[in-house]
């Protein structure tokens, strides 16, 4: 087929319009200008849809646009704006709180118990007392009283001895308190009761009785003479011993002198 066309084509008069069509289609093309641009730009748009299409979902949501993620800091809009600090303001702190967890502890129980104890104490010493009272109002009128000695006292010479003596009558009588009789004594009320009898009156109160006496040196102190305490008082029973009316429950009896914040006082001097 190659052979017949090429014959036939000589075969031809010069010039002859189908001389000219070939010659023309023989004619080598002119390069179109510009063809690599085209082509580069091609291949960066392709790779452009490439990478577009591997983004992932959120890039393409206009929702998260203006979000934190993609829009400027604050730290970068402050310094584009030439400012020297950022001001936090209006951020509350958390305040944490924990539920302390209590338990009582071995000191709290023994507390507990203690004072769970002097209740119970002092609600017994207030029966024993009420009974004692009781017991005072029917003995206490069955002997003279106070103003009979002080009336006509028994011991009309006073001496110190004589007034221990007569005061140990009254060891074992029990304490009573605002007892002022041998069916039951506090301890201002024993004082006043021995002292009465010698013809000295005395007031029902520990305060009244030390302003009534000379104040002593302790090493002068004679059986006889009052021990004042705060809030309490008895005899001096020689030897740093006091004879006294103790407290509900106990009776008088000598025992030592158990403190040091005490004084003497001498009455009939």
């Amino acid at each position: 087929m190659r052979t017949t066309t090429a014959a036939t084509a000589s075969t031809r008069p010069a010039g002859s319009p189908a001389r000219a069509g070939a010659a023309a289609s023989e004619k080598p093309k002119k390069k179109r200008k510009g063809g690599w641009i085209v082509n580069a730009g091609v291949i960066t748009v392709a790779t452009g849809l490439i990478a577009t299409m591997s983004l992932p979902a959120f890039a393409f949501n206009p929702n998260g646009a203006d979000s934190a993620a993609f829009g400027p800091s604050a730290a970068d809009s402050m310094k584009k704006a030439q400012s020297q600090t950022v001001e936090v303001g209006g951020v509350a702190s958390a305040s944490v709180t924990r539920d302390a967890a209590s338990a009582t502890t071995e000191e709290q129980l023994n507390a507990q118990k203690a004072a769970a104890a002097a209740a119970a104490a002092a609600e017994a010493a207030r029966r024993q007392a009420a009974v004692q009272l009781a017991t005072y109002a029917t003995r206490s009128s069955s002997g003279p009283s106070i103003s009979d000695f002080l009336a006509n006292p028994p011991y009309p010479n006073f001496s110190l001895s004589q007034v221990f003596s007569v005061a140990q009558q009254y060891i074992g009588t029990p304490y009573v308190y605002g007892g002022a009789s041998p069916a039951g004594f506090d301890c201002s009320g024993y004082v006043m009761y021995v002292y009465a009898q010698f013809g000295i009156n005395l007031p029902h109160s520990v305060s009244g009785q030390a302003a009534m006496g000379k104040r002593i040196s302790i090493a002068d102190a004679q059986p006889g003479d009052i021990v004042i305490m705060p809030g309490h008082d008895g005899f001096y029973a020689g030897n740093g011993n006091i004879m006294d009316a103790p407290d509900a429950g106990r009776s008088i009896s000598i025992r030592p002198i158990w403190t040091s914040d005490y004084y003497i006082v001498r009455l009939g001097i």
